[in-house]
């Protein structure tokens, strides 16, 4: 599956830091560069025609979205600048609302900073309390985990359905059957899965999701978050302004739009929205269990090329999935992304946003291959010569 062709840019690198961007294909580059110069009117508000074609297109965006999850409904889709906001939204706009002190989130090590921040913050705010669900030896997760850390007080499950650093695959049908026989709502950040592997938020039943397009050969700047439609109901509008509400009069009385646009205040992001449908529309044509087996496949395939050297350190090396996290010993994890960087490949180091996981793993930093869709075998080759050049301690360190 050689699709290079469609990104002007891995003509000249080798790019595996996906985890972090992926890159945009010239589909969707081209319909963002139509809408600036042809019809770059607003949406939902003209009755002229350029105004009318926009939003046409945005709300066919939304219904791309609604079947790419599987919601029962677009009203169940709101756009967002990313997961970010859309895990704030869901924090701070509904369960800071429902939640009272004492009440427990779950939630792991393993977790992105937005998915731990806002919690710590309720935490301090409310008085709930934020525990952890102890990770494996290989700093997995299981259910068994899950189910020996409930309590009478667990009222919220807040992970990643794939975390960012380790990269494995949490069972989110299981964890929402768990959880919903005891009352507790599962919140799932899908923002390393989106455009990885099939997400169906009916059959997972999920409460609320959220995820980021630029993780899934979309434009930065644009995110969704899902949520069943009687929750949403519930969140109380995270940013007050134009385009969500019927009235609003001297005795301060606002009444607000249905869903989903009593969320979505402000003029959007618009021609990302756009560009962002037409990346689904790229993965869909090359089919999602495609991309997660091509990402499966090279992930086996690296791990392969790379297991016997003494040098390295793998930390998830029997995880299947994007991410390979490994260092080089001797060498700091920067020095090891600038030693690449050399080649042309272009790597992640750092905590990678997450600065819990260091309490398990043992250590602060490391560097991460992330794979994608356009990723080849001849890429993985070029890392691993990079990486078995024996004169890499010295060259990293500039010796």
């Amino acid at each position: 599956m050689d699709l290079k062709k469609d990104f002007n840019i891995l003509n000249e690198i080798v790019y595996l830091d996906n985890g972090a961007n992926t890159f945009i294909p010239k589909c969707a580059i081209e319909k963002m560069n139509d809408y600036y110069t042809n019809y770059s009117a607003n949406i939902h508000r003209g009755d002229y025609k350029i105004s009318l074609k926009a939003s046409k297109e945005y709300d066919e965006t939304r219904e791309l979205i609604k079947d790419f999850i599987n919601a029962k409904s677009s009203k169940e889709v709101i756009f967002t600048s990313g997961a970010t906001e859309s895990l704030n939204m869901i924090i701070y706009g509904y369960f800071m609302n429902k939640l009272k002190k004492g009440d427990e989130v779950l939630i792991t090590k393993a977790e992105h900073a937005a998915n731990i921040l806002p919690w710590f913050d309720l935490e301090n705010k409310i008085g709930i309390k934020v525990n952890y669900i102890p990770l494996n030896e290989d700093y997995t997760f299981s259910i068994d985990n899950l189910i020996n850390s409930i309590t009478p007080n667990t009222k919220v499950v807040s992970i990643a359905e794939i975390t960012n650093v380790i990269g494995d695959t949490r069972d989110i049908k299981k964890i929402s059957k768990i959880c919903h026989e005891k009352g507790i709502k599962v919140v799932v950040d899908a923002s390393q899965s989106a455009g990885h592997k099939r997400i169906d938020v009916i059959d997972e039943d999920i409460d609320f999701l959220g995820f980021s397009a630029h993780k899934m050969l979309g434009p930065t700047g644009v995110g969704i978050l899902y949520g069943k439609e009687e929750l949403l109901e519930e969140l109380d509008p995270f940013k007050k302004g134009g385009g969500t509400t019927i009235s609003f009069d001297n005795s301060k009385e606002i009444v607000y739009k249905d869903l989903p646009y009593r969320l979505e205040a402000g003029t959007p992001n618009i021609a990302a929205v756009l560009g962002f449908g037409e990346s689904i529309r790229y993965i869909n044509n090359i089919g999602i269990d495609n991309i997660e087996n091509h990402i499966n496949g090279l992930k086996e395939y690296l791990v392969s090329k790379i297991k016997d050297n003494k040098n390295i350190t793998i930390y998830n090396k029997d995880v299947k999935g994007s991410t390979f996290v490994f260092n080089v010993n001797g060498v700091f994890s920067q020095d090891t992304a600038i030693y690449l960087d050399k080649f042309n490949i272009c790597v992640r180091a750092g905590d990678h946003c997450n600065k819990k996981l260091k309490d398990d793993i043992g250590i602060t930093n490391t560097v991460r291959v992330s794979i994608y869709l356009y990723n080849t075998k001849e890429d993985i080759d070029k890392l691993v010569d990079s990486l078995n050049n024996d004169n890499i301690l010295e060259e990293s360190l500039g010796i």
